[in-house]
């Protein structure tokens, strides 16, 4: 079967592709078009996505293959049938994200910060009456603000924003300003009672950052949070706002993450160290220097990692300095170690009391927090 492919890195992904059937006419659309507004930013976090570059390989994608289509389809959601439903789709899905892109830009221009602007978009009606082009999983709120930090980072320009506190003690003096948790959450309930869940529940915020087992301020952000979640049409925010509502009234239950199988196999030898540097304690590591290198056999690459004021870095191994300790493996037995187990079959060369000292600076992943990796 032959394949046209068009590249479009930076999209929805880093490496993302369309992909063109030539002999049926079929055009997959990956996830850059697909029955509702992506996300600029994954609310789990991720790197902004580039939503002009996205909007200018839309334009490309309707130039190559628009008057070639009979159906489009994507990795998610139901296909487009008809040439000419298929161009107006990705014309619309195109302007999206330009139009997202290019007002954000228009009023940060104008002196407005992201949270401003992210009240004052709204999708041109065209757009806004298309069903595939609302927000039930990107929504306009929070792909503005993504627009806006990818530009602008996380500085408001306010004076005030250089050096806030963290929140809870943020909250605590909140708190104190108001007079008190109990006062805060009666003032939180007569916003909530008119309607206003949004202040509301940043009031309740503060409560329950200042006393954590304070029952009722727990009790009425959850309810807070269960009524935003209800009204959200955006699914991703609807499962942010009941999970917190669910946590405020069961507790946080801790979900154990690993890397392991399928996963583990596909990772580099790079990727690999990376997520034992990003685990490295600094502050514990800051006056111990250590080098080692790693032989890992079955992909027969030569790695030197050398660990210096708290960051350990990679290079490949050099002969003009001796390493404190070389390692020959496979890549199934450096997962070995690095999960903390001692497979057979290792060959040690130098010290070999360097690899305990560099596991021993190392944390464990919290169960509670996703692992985030370079």
């Amino acid at each position: 079967m032959r394949i046209q492919f068009q590249l479009t890195p930076g999209t929805e992904a880093p490496a993302e592709m369309n992909f063109y059937f030539p002999e049926h006419r079929a055009l997959c659309l990956a996830e850059n078009a697909t029955h509702n507004m992506h996300n600029v930013l994954t609310l789990r976090g991720a790197e902004v996505r580039d939503a002009r570059m996205w909007s200018r390989y839309l334009t490309e994608t309707i130039a190559r293959y628009g008057e070639h289509t009979d159906v489009a389809f994507a990795s998610h959601h139901w296909p487009t049938w008809g040439g000419e439903r298929v161009r107006k789709f990705l014309t619309e899905q195109r302007d999206l994200y330009a139009y997202l892109h290019d007002q954000t830009l228009r009023l940060t221009n104008l002196g407005y910060t992201g949270l401003e602007i992210a009240e004052r978009i709204e999708l041109p009606p065209a757009l806004d009456n298309a069903w595939h082009a609302r927000g039930y999983y990107g929504s306009v709120s929070h792909n503005v603000k993504a627009v806006y930090q990818r530009y602008m980072g996380w500085f408001d320009g306010n004076p005030a924003s250089l050096w806030e506190h963290p929140p809870t003690e943020s909250a605590k003096r909140y708190v104190e300003c108001i007079g008190g948790v109990d006062r805060v959450v009666k003032k939180a309930r007569e916003y909530a009672s008119a309607g206003d869940l949004r202040f509301a529940a940043q009031l309740l915020k503060h409560a329950v950052f200042a006393e954590p087992d304070h029952a009722a301020a727990k009790e009425l952000l959850a309810d807070t949070y269960q009524r935003l979640g209800f009204g959200s049409e955006n699914a991703t925010w609807r499962n942010y706002y009941l999970t917190g509502a669910h946590e405020l009234r069961s507790g946080i239950v801790p979900t154990q993450v690993s890397i392991s199988g399928g996963m583990a196999a596909a990772l580099t030898v790079e990727q690999i160290l990376d997520s034992v540097a990003i685990r490295v304690d600094g502050p514990r590591a800051a006056d111990m220097r250590l080098v080692i290198d790693w032989h890992v056999t079955d992909v027969d690459e030569h790695v030197r990692t050398t660990l210096s004021n708290g960051a350990l870095s990679q290079e490949p191994v050099r002969d003009d300095e001796p390493a404190d300790l070389a390692l020959t493996l496979t890549k199934a037995q450096l997962l070995g170690l690095i999960a903390g187990q001692e497979p057979e079959g290792i060959d040690y060369r130098g010290d070999r009391a360097t690899l305990g000292r560099l596991v021993g600076l190392v944390d464990e992943p919290d169960p509670n927090f996703p692992i985030v990796t370079p």
